[in-house]
């Protein structure tokens, strides 16, 4: 059985060492999230969500969400852990005090995001859209809907989802069919068949609120003709108590490769009552303010089920004895060493370290920039991390969780055959892990994202403000981080060299810079963890003790080891896309 400890010191440097989450208490609104805030909420988060939501994992997966009659039960002891989670604050974290929240920094909730989805990703998801839903009706809701909705988003006792995908309108939302037609009071009846839903019938919470993608009569065609929508599972009266159950029915729940503990559905809604959230054929527009929250979101699933795994592995290969070092095959005694003597062992164990904490430490210093760029007072303070959030956001969500994938299968590995044996738990990790490279967008949407939106925003500016920001790093350090600086400055000038490519190319021929996105992407993501693992690495040079130590170890194995496949990745960017676009498609066979 594989077993989650929240790793509350490895947050904490991220936190206090390498993005001085302490500057926070500058901003009013944040000045009582001092350090010894931010060490107390982490240590009671893990201490919950150790101990109530990480022994459900494995018995969750066992039992899944069941159907019957159109409701939808949680596996056993879901309802009551989620009950606790609730009641102690941990959903409101980050929420408005005037609704109910805490007020406390968005980073701070991301590290107790991060916990939760490490110890249980399918739990995870139940309160992981409700956060979307919240920022969604914060912008663009108006303010009887606020006043209604966002209080109970805030305290866990409602719910929410996010209802985009059909049968025929999956990625291209422009071709979403469901209806929404006006009535007399200002309501819509919402006529239509949504699949996918995340969370979209179950029994932890009093209602659901369904944000919902749909098209009004005479609407315009495409994208540019939806609209979205409140539906609640139960409609609210006018003095806040909940009424009769609209007419929102889940016909079934799909069976999953993996998160069965999370339900997933099928929802109809068949005439059901809903209410216009924003501008009328804005809705993609205000969606992607739930999206871009869920976004950054599914990067922590990803990080937290490779730090599941890597907890474990390394248990494992402490523990394990099989085989003896090259260094002593010479030896006559027959006595086995663990396996974490052997090289190719060490080499996995460090792989899974440094793209597990280097993750952690891009997904935190973006999750920081969220705060700077929604409450600081500077607007110039504002733009520049708003803009950091843009550029970040699609390679938080891809790079992280394609992470998430390759350090659960290096999990299994180190197990060997017994990694592939249910009751060791790590094939868990990695039947849970590739949904996070699918949904929210997948993988290559976001590549996509990047080289087609994030790369020409404001002048090309964004890509070019973060790599002087990389520079200016390198050009600070000193001679005993030459193990990093050095392989690092190489990475650098060949991601801005095929950056320049990119963005002549999309003008010359589309196909090439498509062709090249997702590889362009995981370029992306090395010279920022390398970026991440100098700063780690100034740190860890500046300190005594084991702890930095192991930093320092982990920084050089990346920087030798891991930052080195930029320069693979470069060439096949470089070589254009008539590989894959020459060979007809009957020769795709």
């Amino acid at each position: 059985m594989a077993i989650y400890k929240s790793p509350v010191r490895d947050m904490e440097f991220v936190l206090n060492e390498i993005i001085n989450v302490n500057s926070l208490t500058q901003i009013e609104k944040f000045e009582d999230a001092t350090s010894d805030i931010v060490s107390g909420v982490l240590e009671e988060a893990a201490k919950q969500i150790d101990g109530t939501i990480g022994v459900l994992n494995e018995p969750g997966d066992a039992e899944g969400a069941q159907l019957s009659g159109g409701e939808v039960t949680t596996p056993a002891g879901f309802k009551e852990a989620y009950a606790g989670y609730a009641e102690s604050g941990w959903i409101g974290l980050d929420k408005d005090i005037e609704y109910d929240g805490q007020g406390l920094p968005y980073v701070l909730a991301t590290a107790v995001t991060e916990m939760l989805s490490g110890a249980n990703a399918a739990f995870s998801l139940y309160p992981g859209l409700s956060n979307g839903a919240y920022e969604a009706l914060k912008a663009h809701g108006s303010q009887a809907q606020k006043d209604t909705y966002m209080s109970h988003l805030s305290q866990g006792d409602w719910s929410g989802t996010m209802c985009l995908t059909e049968p025929g309108a999956g990625s291209d939302l422009g071709q979403v069919r469901t209806k929404a037609v006006p009535q007399d009071d200002g309501s819509y009846l919402i006529e239509g068949s949504k699949i996918f839903i995340t969370a979209g019938e179950h029994d932890l919470t009093d209602n659901i609120l369904h944000l919902v993608l749909a098209r009004t009569p005479g609407a315009p065609e495409g994208i540019r003709g939806i609209s979205m929508f409140i539906a609640p599972k139960y409609i609210v009266n006018e003095d806040g108590s909940l009424g009769g159950r609209n007419a929102i029915v889940c016909p079934s729940i799909e069976e999953k490769m993996g998160i069965h503990g999370s339900c997933t559905c099928v929802l109809n809604f068949n005439d059901a009552k809903g209410y216009l959230v924003g501008e009328l054929n804005k809705g993609i527009q205000n969606m992607f303010v739930m999206m871009n929250a869920a976004r950054l979101m599914v990067g922590l699933q990803g990080l937290g089920v490779a730090e599941r795994a890597t907890q474990n592995a390394i248990t494992y290969a402490k523990e394990r004895k099989q085989g003896r070092p090259l260094t002593r095959k010479a030896e006559s005694s027959f006595d086995s060493d663990t396996i974490i003597v052997h090289p190719d062992v060490r080499r996995m164990l460090l792989t899974m370290k440094a793209l597990t904490e280097g993750c952690r430490m891009m997904a935190y210093d973006t999750a920081k920039h969220v705060d700077l760029s929604e409450n600081h007072t500077d607007d110039a303070i504002r733009a520049a991390s708003k803009a950091r959030v843009d550029l970040m956001t699609p390679v938080c969500k891809a790079f992280i969780t394609d992470v998430g994938v390759e350090v659960t299968g290096l999990g299994v590995l180190v197990y060997g055959g017994h990694g592939y044996i249910k009751e060791n738990g790590m094939e868990q990790n990695l039947r849970d892990s590739k949904i996070f490279c699918i949904y929210e967008g997948t993988n290559g949407i976001q590549a996509m994202d990047l080289i087609g939106r994030k790369l020409s925003m404001n002048g090309c500016r964004l890509p070019k403000d973060f790599f002087a920001d990389v520079l200016a790093e390198l050009e600070s350090s000193g001679n005993e981080l030459d193990f990093i600086v050095e392989p690092l400055s190489s990475a650098l000038s060949a991601l801005s060299k095929v950056t320049d490519w990119l963005i002549e190319s999309k003008s010359n021929n589309p196909n090439d810079s498509a062709a090249a996105a997702v590889d362009y992407l995981q370029i992306f993501g090395l010279v920022s963890l390398g970026y991440y693992w100098l700063r780690a690495a100034k740190v860890a040079v500046a300190n005594e003790g084991a702890f930095y130590e192991g930093k320092l170890a982990t920084a050089k194995f990346f920087a030798t080891k891991l930052l080195p496949r930029v320069h693979g990745l470069a060439p096949a960017i470089m070589a254009g896309s008539d590989c894959v676009m020459d060979p007809s498609e009957d020769l795709i066979v």
